[in-house]
């Protein structure tokens, strides 16, 4: 079944290429894999639509096929097909996919892939709050940037379940990077949280003087005063 849901994805995906947009989105990307031409929406609609057709039968199956879909990509919207997979209810908040969460992380090494698996990330903190957490603290850590970054926004979207202490733990062993991609993160995990806490934000960025002129200035974008 793994093999037939991976080729009707992208048979799909071909079947709904633009060539005219496929230029654009690669340059755009700086992707070394070419595109299809078929926007993110898009591909999920049909990662969808394919998986209800060929319904995998268990989360190893569907786990499968992402990987598949993106270990053997030859676009990049194949990579987009994996993430919808795995942003399927049968996968969401799984701690069995944290290792593929990672891979797909590492392997893709650009924002794309890292901030559409955050969201998975996220999903995995309201499921398995000690467990994530944990990786989540490997992750802040890493050699590797982009785990980093993953760690940094891992909590976007959870409003009020925010864990703080973890967010200011992933900031602080970030917070003297460089990086662009990292200060970046820092900002918008803070701005995010600033919606809620924004008093707590206020504070943290008061306090932290090794962070950065553009997470300094990303976290306090909407705060006044």
């Amino acid at each position: 079944m793994t093999d037939s849901l991976v080729a009707l994805i992208r048979a799909e995906l071909a079947r709904a290429a633009d060539p005219g947009l496929a230029p654009g989105m690669q340059a755009y990307m700086k992707s070394a894999l070419p595109y299809y031409g078929v926007r993110v929406p898009r591909v999920r609609t049909l990662t969808r639509a394919a998986a209800r057709q060929l319904p995998p039968a268990d989360l190893a199956e569907l786990a499968d096929a992402a990987r598949t879909l993106f270990d053997r990509a030859t676009h990049r919207e194949e990579w987009y097909a994996a993430l919808a997979l795995v942003g399927m209810p049968l996968a969401r908040g799984r701690r069995e996919l944290t290792g593929l969460h990672e891979h797909f992380a590492v392997a893709g090494a650009w924002w794309d892939v890292v901030d559409e698996t955050a969201h998975r990330i996220a999903e995995l903190h309201d499921a398995q709050p000690r467990h994530t957490a944990g990786i989540v603290r490997r992750w802040s850590v890493h050699d590797d940037m982009w785990l980093r970054r993953l760690a940094i926004i891992s909590q976007l979207g959870r409003r009020n379940r925010v864990d703080a202490r973890l967010l200011t733990e992933v900031i602080e062993a970030n917070q003297a990077d460089r990086e662009f991609f990292i200060r970046k993160a820092i900002g918008w995990a803070l701005r995010e949280y600033a919606r809620q806490e924004p008093e707590w934000v206020r504070r943290f960025v008061a306090d932290h003087e090794q962070l950065s002129p553009l997470s300094r200035r990303e976290a306090l974008k909407h705060l006044r005063g």
